[in-house]
């Protein structure tokens, strides 16, 4: 029984390495984006993990019909995280410029849209 736990572990920790190998690489404003993200308060809300308001609230809203993590959704626009982050929602305050700046907003919103297909190229 410990050969099929051990043969377990091996094929997810593959299976997690071909998939982080075929994982798009990030564009140099994606990347900038993800420090945005990690780097102000948005990880601590929509983070992943237990604790995290904002991502209990989606998941909460949503079900299992997506990812409740912000990093993993697919259906994010550039245009909806702006708006969100410039207005705010629900417990969500809006952010403003003198907390993130316009430039830092623009890579925020590449890279939560990176993952929508019709978000492609724009």
């Amino acid at each position: 029984m410990k050969i099929v736990t051990q043969a377990g572990l091996a094929l997810t920790v593959l299976g997690a390495c071909i998939s982080a190998a075929s994982a798009k690489p990030l564009s140099p404003l994606e990347n900038q984006g993800r420090e945005v993200f990690r780097g102000n308060s948005c990880a601590a809300c929509h983070g992943a993990g237990p604790g995290q308001p904002g991502t209990a609230a989606l998941a909460a809203r949503d079900g299992n019909k997506r990812p409740a993590e912000l990093e993993k959704r697919t259906d994010l626009t550039d245009d909806m995280v702006r708006y969100f982050v410039r207005h705010g929602v629900a417990n969500m305050p809006a952010f403003r410029k003198t907390e993130i700046t316009d430039a830092q907003l623009n890579a925020l919103g590449a890279y939560l849209a990176r993952n929508n297909p019709d978000e492609a190229g724009k």
